[in-house]
């Protein structure tokens, strides 16, 4: 049975709403109104990197034939302005649809809580990508428990190392970080912590310009793990521009790539070789040692013997 939660079926900003008026967290609603859109301006952190072109001219025309139905949440600023916290593909339809007024409402946030919500929205995006949910479910974590990505990444593999062993975990601070975190997935309602830690993570250590491809919608993420098995770095790289031209099938990717990696090595890679076999003699001084001298000189007359050479 997958570990993966269903999505759930409403708007995204349903999980923010819960979050407004969740318990301790309850925020206050100050107003709703319509107000020019030069007047929002967007937060210096933004969660979401890559908008799908086709997707936004499609919201686009919507905007421009029934205008924006659901309001922009925003905060309110020093200067009277106002800051974008959640509806930032409205807000940019809206700017391309040449709207000069938005409908908004108005809450009272500190930055951690507008980031979070902002996190949170982009986290029940239906078109969410792999990388975006990992990345984003790690910083929505580490602002919620005042903590480290890696001190999150930590406390998820102490939690299954004691799971596999059938302890329990004493130390209380990780228990009660523990208790959060699952509170966060719930909220989030799409993984588990546990399917997170070892179908999510794993992704940020693909190459870079792998998750890059896998971020921007070009790559589906088995391909990408695919892929990555390609260890020497330009091979990679055209590989990958290759699969993406050519729509590649998962399974011609794979085919390709068991050929790729059963072949002898290229060229190039035994030049790299010779050159730095060159480089570690000389470096270690090691023909002053006779006998080293003599094998080395037994096994370059092979070589001279193998390609026709005295």
């Amino acid at each position: 049975m997958s570990t993966k939660r269903q999505r759930t079926q409403y708007s995204a900003l349903s999980g923010v709403n819960a979050f407004l008026s969740s318990g301790e967290k309850k925020i206050s609603e100050k107003s709703n109104s319509t107000i020019p859109i030069e007047s929002i301006r967007l937060p210096h952190r933004q969660p979401r990197r890559y908008f799908d072109p086709a997707k936004m001219e499609k919201l686009t025309q919507s905007v421009k034939e029934y205008g924006i139905l659901e309001p922009l949440l925003v905060r309110s600023l020093a200067d009277g302005k106002y800051e974008l916290v959640a509806g930032e593909r409205r807000y940019r339809a809206a700017k391309e649809a040449g709207l000069e007024e938005v409908p908004i409402s108005i809450r009272d946030l500190d930055d951690a809580q507008a980031l979070q919500i902002a996190l949170l929205e982009n986290l029940q995006r239906e078109d969410l990508n792999p990388v975006e949910e990992t990345e984003g479910l790690l910083d929505l974590l580490s602002i919620t428990l005042q903590t480290s990505r890696e001190e999150i990444i930590s406390t998820l593999n102490i939690a299954a190392h004691a799971r596999r062993k059938g302890e329990q975990i004493a130390d209380n601070v990780i228990r009660k970080n523990l208790d959060e975190i699952e509170k966060v997935f719930t909220l989030v309602g799409t993984l588990s912590p546990e399917s997170f830690r070892t179908n999510r993570l794993p992704l940020l250590n693909l190459p870079g310009e792998v998750l890059e491809a896998l971020r921007t919608g070009q790559l589906e993420y088995t391909k990408a793990r695919a892929i990555a098995k390609l260890k020497e770095p330009k091979q990679r790289q055209q590989f990958l521009k290759r699969a993406i031209a050519e729509n590649l099938s998962l399974t011609q990717i794979r085919e390709e790539i068991k050929r790729n990696l059963s072949s002898p090595a290229e060229p190039l890679d035994f030049n790299r070789r010779f050159s730095k076999i060159e480089q570690t003699i000389r470096r270690k001084g090691i023909l002053k040692d006779v006998e080293k001298r003599r094998e080395i000189d037994n096994l370059l007359r092979s070589l001279e013997s193998l390609i026709g050479e005295s």
